[in-house]
């Protein structure tokens, strides 16, 4: 499986948001998209979640940058397993990282999180194939 990146973006207008990208020729994914996100697909491996602020806030502890102001993201990696995550948010945490939030396990899915050292917030996931596959049917 091909590491992918999924880039979370809290946006202020979701309608506003998806209709600009729209004109530039992008397209959304149903499947991930209701009226609080829309999955913005940019390649095979890349996609912008974009979340109205209230949906962006029930991901992080912080506040939404005030982009007049500051830039911020929350950068989301794919990993091949488990172990995998694991491996990456000790070697994070061991050389500088800070904890983000907490383990999430659903079974089906398995994420940790850290924090760089400027405070940037990446999520490393594992997904299991067969339950991703079931999904797209």
């Amino acid at each position: 499986m091909n590491q992918m990146i999924f880039v979370n973006l809290p946006v202020k207008n979701l309608e506003t948001t998806k209709s600009f990208f729209g004109k530039l020729g992008y397209s959304f994914n149903p499947q991930f998209s209701d009226d609080s996100t829309a999955c913005l697909v940019i390649s095979d491996t890349i996609f912008a979640m974009l979340l109205t602020e209230p949906r962006f806030k029930e991901f992080t502890k912080k506040e939404i940058a005030d982009t007049s102001t500051t830039t911020e993201v929350l950068l989301a990696l794919s990993a091949e397993s488990r172990e995998k995550v694991d491996e990456l948010a000790d070697a994070a945490l061991a050389s500088g990282g800070s904890p983000a939030n907490d383990p999430q396990d659903h079974g089906f899915m398995y994420g940790r999180s850290f924090q760089d050292p400027d405070g940037h917030t990446w999520e490393v996931v594992w997904m299991d194939p067969a339950a991703v596959e079931g999904q797209q049917g």
